[in-house]
């Protein structure tokens, strides 16, 4: 149970701050992302424990858009993985659909991750309901902004009015809170661009298991058609 959980965590608050942040319905929103079709970002993460060389990959926006319950999604493809990832801006709030793994409980989930319009220290939370080896776990994200119309310097490319989330995830199952588990998860949004750097440190000491997860994501280039 202690590797699904932390794994359980760990995709949530990856996919929450990952990649980009479409509008809806495959049209030219600007905001914090460019929709356009054959429009590219060059991204690489980086696993700093242990070190390892960086893994690039690239997201395209593609022409098709689908739509999940209320919301119609913008559809991008990922090099790495060869799957697709959905996106939605709804004014100024910004979603991201995934469907979890099976030995996750199968479960969709769709997280609010960016609020443009929201003030400094303004937060929102969301719970997650999944089943891990069977037991019933609740994943809460708490997402804070931390800093807006800041500048940021990724790759020797200087980005301005930048948006910084701060996110922080606690779990607890039928057995109670899951204790010993911290996290620092920071996301910077760029205008036009999206996302253009993620720093995840997530440490998990709990009923003996010891794990740390310490990963950062820089954009490297960027087509905005």
């Amino acid at each position: 149970m202690k590797n699904l959980l932390l794994f359980t965590v760990l995709i949530i608050s990856l996919y929450s701050c990952n990649k980009n942040d479409p509008g809806p319905g495959g049209g030219e929103a600007t905001g914090y992302m460019s929709l356009s079709a054959g429009s590219t970002r060059n991204y690489e993460q980086i696993n700093n424990n242990p070190p390892t060389a960086p893994a690039p990959y690239t997201t395209t926006s593609t022409t098709r858009d689908t739509t999940i319950g209320a919301r119609t999604y913008h559809i991008f493809s990922n090099s790495a993985t060869g799957g697709s990832e959905y996106y939605n801006q709804s004014g100024n709030d910004y979603y991201s659909f995934q469907k979890l793994p099976a030995a996750l409980g199968g479960s969709s989930v769709e997280n609010l991750y960016l609020k443009v319009n929201a003030e400094v220290n303004t937060s929102w939370s969301q719970a997650y309901n999944v089943t891990v080896s069977a037991i019933p776990v609740t994943v809460t994200i708490v997402n804070k902004i931390i800093e807006k119309g800041i500048s940021k310097t990724v790759n020797a490319v200087a980005y301005n009015n930048v948006i910084h989330v701060k996110s922080d995830i606690t779990a607890s199952s039928i057995f109670g809170p899951v204790t010993g588990l911290t996290t620092d998860i920071h996301s910077y949004y760029a205008p036009k661009v999206g996302l253009i750097q993620n720093t995840t440190v997530v440490d998990l000491n709990f009923m003996g298991f010891i794990s740390n997860t310490n990963t950062q994501t820089n954009i490297k280039t960027a087509t905005i058609l």
